[in-house]
């Protein structure tokens, strides 16, 4: 490492008051998501029985995520990103409170195996995420100094993946104890916790730069920055297929039932366990001083986690699939904060919501369009040959990106990048 550990304060960005208010908050939001991204996959499949059903619920939330996330970017960009984070929290509780009121209406009757109302409401979700993610990522960056967003980025991280391990493990049991209305009910109630928790924060917006131009052209302006910059662009596309075609997280269920021979609650284990694993991670990071050779332990990681997902398919073991979802769940932290404190080290302050956007564009639809392709591979190849199918071409994505942005080769220090750009 390149500076001694004792000049390293792996606490620094949480000494912030307003930066705890809003990573405490995010946990508490990403809890009741992830409870709620559980309980409706096993209410589909348990409705259904068609792992392609479950593809669909991802397919539900990408498509109108797609639709609207630059304008969600723009908005970030233009209005009080705080407001905006506020505006959407309380949307995503509403689609919450829609959820538990479908599930009570449809307990029994012709509604008892109905799906299309729960795909309705996923779809609004993806639309007020598409508002909630850039501006989020943009208010983070706002409440810390520039020398801070790589220890805030590892933070923001493992507090979010730690509401990634409690979401679906206390999903899974209250959907097995007390059915899915109580975990329906319950996520409504953490959102709005969350809401409140974000009410403390003291914001002072930045200074707004006149507009130029159409919505459009400004809505270009981000997109034009992302694809100019090898090392962005690199590091997005890596994940993005990444993550694509090695997520297994979508047919989870159909392990869980049909392979290792397990509930709801095994299920919840399962989706806790790659959070289990990035959290682990997360925490060591915090602790140790930046790396010296970002770009290839970047390399590495995706690497690494195409193998463990091929491992993962291949698993009869329940203990095992745990263990190799957690090693992909560390794995994949490494790449997140990475990624992130590039995005923030290289864009511009006033741009921070475009670029945000165009990021989740690539990486947070793909865990949903990963997820339908997920479903889609699982009923054309197999559930197990599939995902060594997406593992495989993990490995493979990492070969060619290598290969095309030798950049990223370059990068030893996050804060370098500027000067590896060409």
């Amino acid at each position: 490492m390149d500076e001694p550990s004792g000049a390293h304060d792996p606490y620094a960005s949480l000494r912030n008051p307003d930066y705890r208010w809003f990573i405490a908050s995010m946990g508490l939001i990403t809890l009741g998501l992830q409870m709620q991204g559980l309980v409706v996959a096993w209410q589909v499949y348990d409705r259904t029985g068609d792992p392609l059903a479950l593809g669909l619920v991802g397919l539900s939330e990408a498509v109108p995520f797609l639709g609207v996330a630059l304008f969600g970017g723009h908005a970030a960009d233009r209005l009080n990103r705080l407001r905006l984070c506020l505006a959407s929290v309380l949307s995503l509780a509403v689609c919450s409170a829609l959820l538990c009121l479908f599930t009570w209406r449809s307990m029994a009757g012709p509604l008892s195996r109905a799906v299309l109302p729960i795909y309705g409401i996923i779809f609004l979700t993806g639309i007020v995420r598409a508002f909630y993610r850039p501006a989020n990522v943009a208010l983070g960056t706002d409440l810390l100094p520039k020398d801070l967003y790589a220890n805030g980025s590892t933070w923001r991280v493992s507090i979010f993946h730690t509401g990634m391990v409690i979401g679906p493990a206390v999903g899974g049991l209250v959907y097995a104890w007390r059915g899915a209305i109580a975990a329906h009910f319950l996520v409504m109630v953490l959102l709005l916790v969350g809401f409140a928790g974000q009410l403390p924060i003291h914001y002072l917006p930045k200074p707004v730069r006149p507009r130029e131009g159409s919505i459009f052209e400004s809505l270009g302006e981000g997109l034009r920055f992302v694809f100019s910059r090898r090392l962005l662009l690199g590091a997005i596309s890596l994940d993005l297929f990444a993550v694509l075609f090695g997520g297994a997280v979508a047919v989870l269920p159909v392990f869980a039932k049909e392979i290792l021979r397990t509930g709801p609650q095994g299920l919840g284990l399962l989706r806790a366990s790659p959070a289990v694993g990035s959290v682990l991670m997360g925490i060591a990071m915090a602790h140790l001083p930046p790396m010296r050779r970002a770009g290839r332990t970047l390399l590495f990681c995706v690497a690494g986690f195409g193998a463990a997902t091929i491992a993962f398919a291949l698993s009869r073991s329940f203990l095992l699939s745990l263990f190799m979802l957690a090693a992909s769940g560390a794995l994949d932290n490494v790449s997140v904060v990475l990624r992130s404190t590039l995005l923030q080290t290289l864009t511009p302050e006033h741009m921070l919501g475009r670029v945000s956007s165009v990021n989740q564009v690539f990486i947070g639809s793909s865990n949903e369009i990963g997820a339908f392709e997920s479903g889609l591979a699982a009923r054309l190849l197999g559930l197990v040959p599939s995902v060594v199918f997406g593992g495989c071409m993990t490995l493979l994505v990492v070969g060619i990106t290598s290969w095309r942005v030798p950049e990223l080769l370059r990068l030893r220090r996050i804060e370098d990048a500027g000067g590896v750009e060409d």
